[in-house]
């Protein structure tokens, strides 16, 4: 195993590393635009892909440490592609694997276009919702996060993508726990006094979000969008060390 900072020679793509499919939500959010409240009510027909918003983050993850796609090989069956997937998802999410040791997946160029012909399997294989449930950095939650802890967590954040690594982080409210949620970022901007963080939501596959945080008011702000109000919020780095 060697540091995520070895990608720097492998950026991470979105096109190429995410998944094609969308965590699905057991509630839906309606937000009203002249007083800012929100009404909530059951997703009619239920989900049936949910509660795993930090299993997907994490199996991201993995697939970009420890996976090879090459296009050039004929894709597999699919006993295969149960067998490399078991074997991507069981690595550590903390290391990345050197080139020699990656698990080759063959006839796909990404995790995308693989997501996209493997869905279902995909969703059985990479972790089940007590997953997201039984996560190190839940403990976390209930203990004060200072300001200047989230100023150390800023700048840790921008150098790990800077050098090419991909933390996932924790968003959470508490103690109303109004968000809690996963994504993983892969880049970095400065700008007017903030830090703009893309990255990965598993919610809203299509496209790149972003996480900012305001040197200001020494806080990080998620923006407004379908589940989610708009405004600060807690971060937490997981997947880092032994501890997270």
């Amino acid at each position: 195993m060697i540091s995520p900072g070895a990608h720097r020679a492998r950026l991470f793509q979105f096109e190429r590393d995410t998944f094609a499919f969308a965590h699905e939500l057991v509630w839906q959010y309606r937000f009203d635009a002249a007083t800012g409240q929100m009404t909530t009510f059951r997703t009619d027909p239920p989900p049936t892909y949910y509660h795993r918003c930090f299993v997907m983050v994490r199996s991201v993850r993995q697939f970009f440490y420890h996976a090879r796609f090459d296009p050039t090989l004929p894709a597999p069956d699919a006993d295969t592609c149960r067998r490399l997937v078991r074997t991507i998802v069981s690595r550590n999410p903390r290391r990345a694997s050197a080139d020699p040791d990656r698990v080759v997946v063959p006839g796909y160029a990404g995790l995308r276009p693989f997501s996209q012909a493997w869905e279902p399997l995909l969703k059985v294989e990479c972790g089940g919702a007590w997953e997201s449930y039984f996560l190190r950095s839940h403990w976390r939650m209930v203990f004060p996060v200072w300001r200047q802890q989230q100023q150390r967590t800023a700048q840790r954040l921008e150098r790990s993508v800077l050098a090419g690594g991909t933390p996932v982080v924790h968003l959470f409210r508490f103690p109303r726990v109004t968000v809690n949620h996963g994504i993983l970022l892969f880049a970095a901007t400065a700008a007017d006094g903030a830090l703009c963080f893309q990255a990965y939501d598993p919610n809203i596959p299509a496209r790149p979000v972003e996480l900012i945080y305001r040197h200001a008011d020494r806080a990080f702000h998620f923006p407004r969008n379908h589940y989610w109000a708009g405004g600060k919020l807690q971060v937490i780095e997981i997947y880092r060390n032994w501890l997270y």
